[in-house]
């Protein structure tokens, strides 16, 4: 059996005027019987539709904050760097892969952000500053970014329970942005302790999930391998 191909979009380095790639992402997806491609960030519509058709499944990528004006907001002061070219042409192969096709994709920390943006959601711009909550966890944790920082609960019999089998994760954390204001398109699937959400679905496509964490970077942890294997298998229909 041919195994499926997977775009990866990939992380712009201001400082390189470069893309580059984190080797968990591709490590996840090639362990979980598929073959990562990383995608360019300068193609147009007409490129972008022709890779949403050839390929078989998506992987959005962490990195830098989505621009505010992608949520109809100011930049405040806590935002940080954003290069507004990855943000449309994320959107535009979101559109074309998912909304268009039905083709199975995947969003990983940005990800998850970026999904909730492109449906009509709205971000916390710097939970820090902005998220008010009695439980204080720690969302940007510091080195080793493999280790636990908290816990997250999982929706009772929702799509993440089904796939890891369990109501409770412990997740690493690297993040400084968070959902804000969920799509009505989308639906949760985890909550942190203080309430953000940590995982959705949306519903009624063939995969369509995000997570806030980072599963790329422990691929030896066996929720983190579950979740690359249910996306990588998706693909293959």
């Amino acid at each position: 059996m041919n195994k499926p191909i997977i775009g990866v979009t990939p992380i712009w380095d201001e400082e390189r005027n470069s893309v580059w790639m984190e080797p968990g992402y591709m490590n996840g997806i090639l362990q979980a019987g598929g073959i990562p491609v990383v995608l360019p960030l300068n193609a147009g519509k007409i490129i972008y539709a022709q890779i949403a058709y050839k390929f078989d499944g998506f992987l959005f990528t962490g990195g830098y904050d989505i621009a505010p004006i992608c949520y109809n907001e100011k930049k405040s002061p806590h935002c940080g760097f954003t290069y507004i070219e990855r943000d449309k042409a994320e959107t535009i192969l979101f559109q074309e892969a998912l909304l268009r096709l039905d083709k199975p994709v995947f969003g990983i920390c940005r990800g998850i952000q970026l999904f909730n943006v492109i449906m009509g959601g709205v971000l916390y711009q710097d939970i820090p500053a902005e998220f008010n909550s009695a439980i204080k966890l720690e969302h940007s944790q510091n080195p080793p970014y493999d280790a636990p920082a908290h816990k997250v609960k999982l929706k009772e019999n929702g799509l993440l329970y089904r796939m890891l089998g369990t109501y409770e994760i412990a997740v690493n954390s690297c993040h400084h942005q968070g959902i804000k204001i969920l799509s009505d398109q989308l639906e949760p699937l985890a909550l942190a302790e203080d309430g953000l959400v940590e995982a959705l679905c949306i519903p009624d496509k063939t995969f369509a999930v995000a997570v806030q964490w980072h599963p790329e970077l422990n691929l030896q942890n066996e929720n983190s391998r579950k979740l690359f294997k249910a996306f990588v298998e998706s693909c293959k229909y």
